[in-house]
């Protein structure tokens, strides 16, 4: 959706390569773990397997919304807890120095887990969230250190022991045990009031996770004091009775994340291959938002300048959004004019800049969807996008040109032809003619270098007759030996492939005159199959390639969007050969 999370393109193979080696890194950890703490007289056997399942457990989850939200922080956050686990689970380890590190990090995953639980979905904490969160790692952290330096413990956990303060100890261990039960009663408050004020629609795909939130935080204190003494469990026993409870919070995350919760992919930059796909092939815009950001509530609003509201996609009137809500609204823009907005659900995306930055890439099809709704003004759904961003670029540059053409050189003509008037006018004083003349040179000279700038824009061949005409009167300037073939019959097709075509053909034709040393060239376009097939061939030194040709790097990606593809043949001294394809239907 991009600097930032626009403007760029998304790197998916390298994001899924790191992702690899994370959790490979992780498998191998787990096993290596197991083998260092096999020893059954040092910890219970159901905790030798549970601290690395866990951790394993966490991993997927936190690699899977890794790889559907790479801009949330959740994903990071699941992995941080599966390498809390994996630390905690160092207390049954061989080495002096991995025990150690268990020791100090020996209640870190419930740190992680209060944190994980307060910045869902939106992976930031607010409000309350953020003193809970920061003294839930005190607890777990700062409060752990008399429990390791001050305990009479056996080898090899008293590697960190300086002294023995039995009474200490027995304070410390008091203080933490109360203050964490009070961490995970605050959890549980926050929770329930979030889970109460969620709106209806989004609680079916929040609760699952809240709601078990609920139970597993409470579960912590709830097995401590109550389980244990009723149930006459020792620590092990409490242990597994808290992990068992805590290692359903990623897979309720799963759960949420497989119903909608988050997007389908990592990036609002994906909105550009939502733009560049067939018609066929997407979702309607606000559902692709709403993929796309991960908020299944999102809402498209329509601006309708002339009433002064915003309108749905079936035409009737919405808004204003109630004061104190949890809804948020981000205007779109398109050349300074307000054409739109993004209704969102504020709890969910905390940072409106994103929803701004998706706003940015589709402001383009968000107009023509607005103009939909403007027109229509009837209840129904409206139709899948049918263009794409390089047409309505394409559009853009159609109606400037026309406007330089029809306007602005039109005047320049007509005030050449008064100057002439006045230059020719026998009652004129000569200076007064000379001056007039001099204006008409002026304008003469303005009213071609326009004419070049149209030209540089849109050629006015390729408007008023299409693709053919416009190559060949291209071609007929070039000063080498240039053959040109086209289809039968010379239909007009669609606008945004003709102008993706022409200037692919002029940029070959015009580096083959820059750096070929050619002195024939060939172009050859054909329809076959519902496809523009274009070939242009010199007789040239070759070495050429997209990245080196000028502009024809650019011009590639431009037909990409389009669902083509422009290929280079040019091995050195074979001359070079280009080759578009791209599927269209002639108009």
């Amino acid at each position: 959706m991009a600097g930032g999370v626009l403007g760029t393109r998304a790197s998916a193979p390298g994001l899924d390569a790191a992702l690899a080696f994370i959790a490979f890194l992780f498998a191998g950890l787990g096993l290596v773990e197991m083998v260092l703490t096999t020893e059954p007289s040092r910890a219970s056997a159901w905790l030798l397997i549970l601290t690395p399942l866990l951790a394993w457990i966490y991993c997927a989850a936190g690699l899977l919304a890794w790889r559907r939200r790479p801009s949330n922080r959740l994903g990071l956050l699941l992995v941080i807890g599966a390498a809390a686990w994996l630390g905690a689970g160092l207390t049954g380890a061989h080495e002096p120095a991995l025990v150690a590190a268990g020791l100090v990090l020996a209640t870190s995953p419930l740190a992680v887990v209060v944190h994980l639980v307060h910045a869902f979905p939106s992976g930031e904490l607010r409000g309350a969230s953020r003193p809970i969160v920061a003294f839930g790692y005190v607890v777990a952290l700062g409060m752990q250190v008399p429990l390791y330096l001050y305990a009479d413990a056996p080898a090899p956990y008293d590697v960190l022991a300086v002294a023995d303060r039995p009474g200490l100890v027995t304070l410390a261990t008091w203080v933490q045990g109360t203050s964490g039960a009070l961490v995970m009663v605050a959890t549980t408050v926050v929770l329930v009031r979030r889970l109460r004020d969620v709106e209806p629609r989004r609680r079916r795909v929040l609760a699952p996770l809240l709601g078990y939130g609920v139970v597993a935080v409470l579960m912590v204190p709830f097995a401590s004091h109550v389980l244990g003494p009723l149930l006459h469990l020792d620590d092990n026993g409490i242990d597994v009775t808290q992990m068992v409870a805590l290692a359903g919070i990623p897979v309720a995350f799963v759960l949420v994340l497989l119903r909608g919760g988050f997007g389908r992919t990592g990036e609002v930059q994906e909105l550009g291959a939502w733009l560049s796909s067939g018609p066929g092939a997407r979702p309607a815009l606000a559902q692709a938002l709403a993929e796309t950001l991960g908020d299944p509530t999102l809402e498209l609003w329509f601006w309708v300048p002339g009433r002064e509201r915003y309108v749905d996609g079936a035409g009737g009137v919405v808004g204003p959004l109630p004061s104190g809500g949890h809804r948020g609204l981000v205007e779109v823009e398109l050349g300074g004019d307000r054409i739109g907005a993004i209704v969102y659900d504020a709890t969910l995306l905390a940072d409106p800049e994103t929803v701004r930055g998706a706003g940015r890439v589709v402001a383009l099809a968000l107009e023509r969807e607005r103009l939909t709704a403007e027109l229509l003004g009837t209840r129904e759904v409206l139709r899948h996008t049918l263009t794409r961003v390089v047409e309505s670029a394409d559009q853009e540059r159609r109606r400037i040109a026309r406007d330089l053409h029809d306007g602005l050189q039109s005047r320049l003509v007509l005030l050449g032809v008064e100057a002439y008037e006045i230059e020719t006018d026998p009652t004129a004083s000569p200076s007064l003619s000379q001056a007039a003349r001099r204006l008409r040179k002026g304008l003469d000279d303005g009213a071609g270098e326009l004419r070049r700038l149209v030209h540089g824009v849109l050629p006015a061949a390729l408007i008023e007759r299409g693709l053919y005409a416009a190559t060949e009167e291209f071609v007929a300037q070039l000063p080498i030996r240039t053959s040109v073939s086209f289809p039968s019959g010379g239909a007009r097709l669609p606008a945004a492939i003709e102008s993706a075509a022409y200037f692919v053909v002029t940029e070959a034709l015009t580096n083959t005159l820059k750096h070929a040393y050619a002195d024939e060239a060939r172009v050859h376009m054909e329809l076959r199959g519902g496809r523009l097939r274009i070939a242009v061939t010199d007789n040239g030194v070759g070495g050429a390639s997209p990245e080196t040709a000028g502009g024809l790097d650019g011009l590639a990606d431009r037909v990409a969007a389009l669902g083509g593809r422009v290929d280079v043949d040019s091995p050195p001294g074979g001359g070079t050969t280009l080759l578009m394809e791209v599927p269209c239907v002639s108009s």
